[in-house]
């Protein structure tokens, strides 16, 4: 049996960083990895936010410390627990949640009363039931970015600062780029490999087409949606990752949440007006804001980390070169852990909490 999809770049590093995870103190940034060392949730649980959805919750770190809600990817990633390893434990009080359908979040792989507008409004439940009344920096990638931007936008005097990875705007040209073709640029054999999932190649609508075939009920057809779906995004993931490797990961893990979440958020262009993400910038621009891309994310291209860098006042942008669209390329691990702590020192000469 598949094991359960724990998330995209841990399914990388495990595959590609094995245990090579260094060593120190619970206070020290490892030589090898700029990580922290692993620790364990101080209280984890579940949080009924709907008749329908219940989401899974920990909290780590110190709980006098500024507040951080990370936010991870996908959609229909999970919050694993490497993410808590870019903070530090005496100085961050770290709060993780796996979104509706996803990860822990029960019922797995649910796409109804799954919205971004319900993503969001879920971080504000969790909020309340930890008792977080002040204001919290954002972490989030990729998709977490996105969803980091829009909580950000529609509550911005509940944020004290964001940092960002492999940012996606999710306009409708990011997801022409990288659903019919873009992305074909550079790797054409992965991109023809999709078309022969898709029954009709020849439309632009392949995130309708993928999570339609999700949702068949021909188990020979879902499972060629959910592995194809999930192949193509995990072969373009790191610059180090080969096509063994990638597939290696399909066939070992459960892509369901993953591959039926995405494609569905992906096909309703993530519940966002067009544009609406850098339109609204100006209601945050002033909060100290940290974005990493990787210098060759092919997923998520710079420009769009460039474009939005370009509408805040204190903000600081990173290429890491030679790295790729995971956190877990050393240039983008080092350069996470160096902003999370830029934006930490900004909070608190601010006196934020």
């Amino acid at each position: 049996m598949k094991r359960v999809l724990v998330s995209a770049c841990l399914l990388l590093l495990l595959l590609t960083l094995g245990a090579a995870w260094g060593a120190g103190d619970a206070t020290s940034v490892s030589p090898v990895s700029a990580l922290f060392p692993e620790i364990e949730p101080l209280q984890s649980g579940h949080l009924r936010v709907s008749d329908l959805h219940e989401i899974y919750w920990e909290v780590c770190g110190n709980p006098e410390g500024i507040p951080v809600f990370v936010l991870h990817g996908g959609p229909g990633g999970q919050a694993g627990p490497e993410l808590r390893q870019y903070f530090d434990p005496q100085r961050f009080f770290i709060i993780l949640h796996d979104q509706r359908g996803s990860g822990r979040s029960r019922p797995v792989a649910e796409w109804r009363e799954n919205t971004t507008q319900e993503l969001v409004e879920d971080i504000n439940r969790l909020r309340e039931h930890l008792g977080i009344t002040g204001k919290a920096i954002l972490w989030g990638g990729s998709w977490g970015s996105t969803l980091a931007l829009t909580y950000a936008e529609t509550y911005p005097e509940r944020v004290s600062g964001l940092v960002l990875r492999g940012v996606f705007l999710a306009t409708q040209a990011e997801i022409d780029y990288f659903y019919h073709g873009g992305a074909a640029m550079f790797f054409p054999e992965n991109f023809q490999r999709l078309r022969e999932v898709v029954p009709e190649p020849e439309s632009l609508d392949y995130p309708r087409q993928l999570f339609e075939m999700t949702q068949s009920d021909d188990p020979a057809t879902r499972k060629r949606a959910i592995d194809g779906w999930a192949y193509y995004e995990i072969r373009m993931i790191s610059v180090g990752i080969s096509d063994e490797q990638s597939q290696e990961i399909v066939d070992q893990y459960d892509m369901t949440s993953f591959s039926v979440l995405e494609n569905y958020y992906m096909s309703h262009r993530c519940f966002l007006e067009e544009g609406q993400l850098l339109r609204d910038v100006a209601k945050i621009a002033h909060l100290p804001t940290f974005i990493v891309n990787g210098r060759f994310d092919v997923i998520c291209p710079p420009r769009h980390a460039w474009e939005l860098s370009k509408r805040f006042t204190n903000v600081k942008v990173e290429f890491p070169a030679g790295a790729g669209h995971t956190a877990r390329e050393q240039a983008n691990t080092t350069a996470l852990v160096r902003g999370t702590e830029w934006v930490a020192d900004q909070v608190e000469a601010a006196g934020e909490p």
